[in-house]
């Protein structure tokens, strides 16, 4: 006899996703209006990235059925224990924000205006810090509960950095225009939701 095949994830369209969408679009909006350079969209974008290494600190903080297995420190195996866990937390937040420091060092010097977009800037980076308040919450008891390798819990927020440091390194020379800006908001949108719905269906 053979074993029945395991279910294909399913893609969860729920009110976090639709949340996020929106988020996206009245970005979109904002900067098409606004006519605004690409600098500032990263701006945007790397407030939105601390947002999620704050809420992912806190997912991690609060696990309660791990594994640790092939999580290694100074190539001992870590045990499953509250220490342990705390330990992965903090060593996120600083590994994290190791590289957001290094990015916003390059903002600084290469990016748009800080200063003279701020209003715009504080009101698009609070309604994201609303969205993933807001999938932190109702995702909580699923998150924290279901049984999840620690390491792999860590690491799924990079993923966020890599396509992050490909456009620091290439969007001032490909989405310039308007046109390439709308596309590089759109790509980021569909990215949003493809990680969103990836991150809380791990097991």
């Amino acid at each position: 006899m053979f074993p029945s095949p395991r279910p294909k994830p399913r893609f969860n369209f729920d009110s976090s996703v639709i949340f996020l969408i929106l988020s996206n679009l009245i970005t979109i909006i904002i900067a098409i209006t606004q006519k605004w350079d690409f600098g500032v969209i990263l701006w945007i974008y790397w407030f939105q990235s601390i947002t999620i290494e704050f809420f992912h600190f806190l997912r991690i903080l609060n696990l309660k059925n791990f594994t640790t297995q092939n999580v290694r420190v100074n190539n001992i195996p870590l045990k499953a224990t509250n220490s342990a866990k705390i330990f992965v937390a903090f060593f996120f937040l600083f590994h994290y924000g190791i590289f957001h420091f290094a990015y916003m060092i390059f903002l600084f010097f290469k990016g748009g205006s800080l200063v003279a977009n701020l209003g715009y800037i504080t009101g698009i980076t609070a309604m994201f810090f609303a969205n993933h308040l807001y999938s932190f919450l109702k995702n909580f008891k699923q998150d924290t509960e279901k049984k999840q390798n620690i390491g792999k819990v860590m690491f799924f927020p990079y993923a966020r950095i890599i396509p992050m440091h490909f456009t620091i390194l290439f969007g001032f020379l490909f989405f310039a225009s308007q046109i390439g800006l709308i596309f590089f908001l759109l790509l980021k949108t569909i990215a949003d939701v493809i990680m969103h719905n990836k991150e809380h269906s791990l097991t």
